[in-house]
């Protein structure tokens, strides 16, 4: 635990001098709370710029600090050096990691603040999003461990995020994209936020037909049983991607 806390303060240190970084959590709140109090549109739906933007901020924040943050570490040898400190890899995940997602959570509660919720909708919100951002921190450290340089990180990090975060927004527009980015947690993510509120939590998924995992059927809590199976399968698959990556690169 000592290491994990050492670790944890270390990188909120090299966050405060790193930009790169620390503006990946900054951004897309500030654009969440502009856009929705300077844009009004009739017709617009209902938290319209807080579902797109923390959708987004999901797949592009975590996944990209987390592979900037190890990618960086493993390029200079600083997580050599913290290997033979006898920090071992779990203490440095978990605290890389675990600073990744609670700064990620901040800024998810800023722009959950800037929608239009009631209190229990946005403990349903932040819980949904949780899982969204350990699953991209885990890519994340899939792509920064695989990685022997920063800008080998980046060539890969960059199109994993642009799917990531933008496939839940061209779903919108094109059923053949929707019924393929369905297998996708950031789409089942946007889908159970532009839910919340509705009648039953969960209602209705938008081109539902042919799902393997019950399609429009819920939880006794309301959660779509299709939205969570998709959720806990990618992290399954990014946890199993990561352990293969931890072994090849021979961390330990």
């Amino acid at each position: 635990m000592h290491n994990i806390v050492a670790i944890f303060k270390k990188q909120i240190k090299d966050t405060l001098k790193n930009k790169t970084v620390l503006i990946q959590f900054v951004m897309f709140p500030v654009f969440t709370v502009i856009m929705n109090h300077a844009m009004k549109i009739e017709g617009m739906p209902k938290n319209y710029f807080v579902i797109l933007f923390g959708t987004m901020y999901m797949g592009m924040a975590p996944l990209t600090s987390m592979t900037a943050i190890m990618s960086e570490e493993r390029e200079k040898h600083t997580l050599r050096v913290l290997m033979m400190s006898n920090v071992k890899p779990y203490e440095y995940f978990v605290g890389i990691g675990g600073y990744v997602w609670f700064a990620c959570m901040i800024g998810m509660m800023v722009i959950c603040g800037a929608g239009d919720y009631e209190f229990q909708e946005r403990a349903v919100f932040l819980v949904i999003m949780a899982s969204g951002i350990f699953t991209s921190l885990v890519i994340g450290a899939v792509i920064g461990t695989f990685s022997r340089t920063q800008m080998m990180a980046t060539s890969v990090s960059v199109p994993a995020m642009m799917l990531v975060s933008f496939l839940p927004m061209l779903s919108m527009f094109n059923e053949t994209i929707a019924k393929a980015a369905r297998l996708i947690y950031s789409e089942q993510i946007s889908r159970m936020l532009g839910q919340i509120g509705t009648s039953g939590f969960a209602g209705d998924m938008p081109f539902d037909g042919g799902s393997p995992f019950g399609g429009g059927l819920t939880f006794a809590n309301g959660f779509p049983i299709e939205g969570v199976c998709v959720i806990v399968a990618n992290i399954i698959i990014a946890a199993a991607l990561f352990v293969a990556a931890y072994k090849k690169c021979g961390l330990d």
